[in-house]
């Protein structure tokens, strides 16, 4: 039987920087991962760039049964800190839209700097290592039966992540070992993520598939976005559909601006003094891509009409439907192309100063597993930062080192 001070489980973002934070601080740390490589969720992540922060980190950009959970960590290590570390890393990143940090380079960046973070630590990595068992003994430690070995620990943080992208090896685990201590787990779905839409509606908008506008979109509850919408085979993506899908459920409209930034009914009138003969669609085709108002009269959103012909009750709808176009989404696409997973851990359980189970010492649960997921755009990755240097602090003290 091995014995640590810590075991994590789980090699991505937040288990590698809790591991390598523990173990700089003197702690005994060994992190285990069913997957064959580190970090695999960051390698795939920001189109390989890996999207690792955001300069405007607010707790207002993330959901969770619990609004208020996330402040403690979030403030007590923020953006800039994370932002500190990569230029010590020498990494080199610009900005995107929206405060978006990248790496110039690769997302490889961000994993190397967390195992060299790691090796500071002396953290001991074993990937390929399935637990086969878990029990806490009356002592109050923690064993684990792993493929090749026994383990035992009086400290167990829970990294293992959602359920998205199962092809990278995400699983329930997490949520089976937090309800195997009793903890309850809100219910969980696909978040950041694109929606699928019904027939025959489908069949008209795949034929614009890749044509991208910017637009607003608004939730049943009022949550607003304001990024482009990508027209897919399979029905709409994009950062904007992508956001408002935490905020979508079954049954639910999303309500769709696509002209944000003009004043349509002024554009009308001035296109009607201009150009009286000229179709409505052509006249549309100067705001909107051609193939997109094309799609919107073969929906029979839009009339075929020359402009002096569109009537006063033609253009309220004609506005109506532009700036307010009710979408009911069939679905989305689920964990396969989800960027993160919402629900998880019921944060109820947890202390949000150390992560610690209120009534399971030693036991804790850091990053996407918990009941808080962030905007897209880099507030999860600095979720996992910071939820994981607020959980090694704890352990640090707790343990006396």
């Amino acid at each position: 039987m091995e014995k640590f001070d810590v075991v994590v489980i789980g090699a991505g973002a937040a288990g590698l920087f809790c591991a390598a934070q523990a173990g700089q601080q003197g702690l005994n740390v060994l992190v285990v991962d069913n997957g064959k490589k580190v970090g695999r969720k960051i390698l795939m992540s920001g189109g390989g760039r890996c999207n690792f922060t955001n300069l405007y980190i607010e707790p207002s950009a993330y959901l969770s049964a619990n609004p208020h959970f996330c402040k403690s960590a979030l403030a007590r290590y923020t953006q800039w800190d994370f932002i500190d570390l990569v230029g010590k890393y020498n990494i080199n990143w610009h900005e995107k839209t929206l405060g978006q940090l990248f790496c110039d380079d690769s997302a490889q960046q961000i994993v190397e700097l967390l195992l060299a973070e790691c090796e500071l630590g002396k953290v001991t990595i074993r990937l390929r290592s399935e637990i086969l068992d878990l029990q806490r003994d009356d002592s109050g430690e923690y064993l684990l039966k792993l493929n090749g070995t026994n383990v035992s620990t009086r400290k167990l943080v829970v990294a293992s992540g959602g359920l998205s992208m199962p092809g990278l090896g995400a699983t329930p685990f997490g949520y089976k070992v937090a309800e195997q201590f009793g903890l309850s787990v809100r219910p969980v779905s696909a978040a950041l993520v694109p929606f699928t839409l019904h027939k025959p509606i489908l069949d008209t908008l795949q034929q614009i598939s890749g044509v991208a506008v910017p637009i607003t979109v608004d939730a049943a509850d009022g949550t607003r976005f304001k990024e482009s919408m990508l027209f897919t085979h399979r029905g709409l993506s994009g950062p904007a559909v992508l956001q408002i899908s935490s905020y979508w459920r079954p049954g639910q409209a999303v309500t769709i601006n696509l002209v944000p930034d003009t004043d349509i009914n002024h554009f009308i009138e001035a296109q009607r003094r201009e150009h009286p003969n000229l179709s409505l669609k052509n006249s549309l085709a100067r705001l909107l891509p051609k193939r997109l108002v094309d799609s919107l009269v073969e929906l029979s959103l839009l009339p075929e009409v020359t402009l002096k012909q569109l009537n006063s009750r033609q253009q309220q709808q004609l506005v109506e439907q532009l700036t307010a176009w009710a979408v009911y989404p069939n679905g989305t696409e689920g964990y396969r192309t989800a960027e993160v997973t919402l629900g998880g851990v019921d944060t109820q359980h947890l202390s949000s100063q150390t992560f610690e189970a209120r009534d399971v010492p030693g036991l804790y649960f850091i990053g996407e597993v918990v009941d808080v997921t962030g905007w897209l755009g880099g507030y999860n990755f600095q979720w996992a930062w910071s939820s994981a240097w607020a959980c090694a602090q704890a352990l640090a003290n707790n343990l006396g080192r």
